[in-house]
């Protein structure tokens, strides 16, 4: 299995560590060419500004977005910015794929990052180990979208649509691979409903 981390800006390299360690082949992602033959794709956080604006000097936005309207997609907090459909502001580069609206920086600055624990259903009881930093939330999803896991005053902060997974965390600085073994098992899936379909 071969899963492209976008690697134009931000925390790409965490993400990469992780998947070896699942035995995944991870593949750095700069120009459209690096997206033949993946399984799936990452788009980690970072600055969703700069993300979005590298993107578009290297011809990337579209590609991105066929890629990401048909084969699983991960976003991860600057990540999550980038997939959503709205995110309040229309002077920025987005791909729009995922049916959810987001405030992009829902928790102020650097300095109130912050980090909790959060019951995830299919986690199972054990509470996942969120990372918050500079991080948005989605303050709607759309039918069809199924959240996945809210902080305790209600607010969303991972959800999924199909093979689009949105998380406004960073489970790459934790420690903990059980999101990012999720999702190779939604690649799995998504794999063998292609070859039965």
């Amino acid at each position: 299995m071969k899963i492209g981390v976008l690697a134009l800006q931000g925390a790409f390299i965490e993400h990469e560590k992780i998947l070896r360690d699942l035995g995944v082949t991870p593949v750095e992602v700069r120009l459209p060419e690096h997206l033949a033959d993946l399984d799936g794709l990452i788009i980690p956080g970072g600055e969703s500004t700069t993300i979005g604006k590298l993107a578009v000097e290297f011809g990337l936005m579209e590609p991105l977005r066929r890629f990401a309207a048909e084969r699983p997609t991960w976003g991860t907090c600057a990540g999550l910015i980038f997939l959503a459909k709205n995110i309040g502001i229309d002077r920025q580069p987005i791909l729009g794929v995922m049916d959810i609206t987001v405030n992009r920086n829902a928790f102020g600055r650097q300095v109130d990052s912050f980090a909790t624990d959060l019951r995830i259903r299919m986690m199972g009881e054990v509470p996942f180990p969120a990372v918050f930093i500079r991080a948005p939330v989605i303050t709607a999803v759309a039918p069809g979208v199924e959240v996945l896991a809210e902080l305790p005053d209600g607010r969303i902060v991972a959800a999924q649509q199909g093979h689009l997974l949105a998380t406004a965390f960073h489970p790459e600085l934790t420690g903990d691979s059980r999101f990012h073994r999720y999702f190779v098992e939604m690649i799995k899936n998504e794999e063998n409903l292609r070859t039965t379909g």
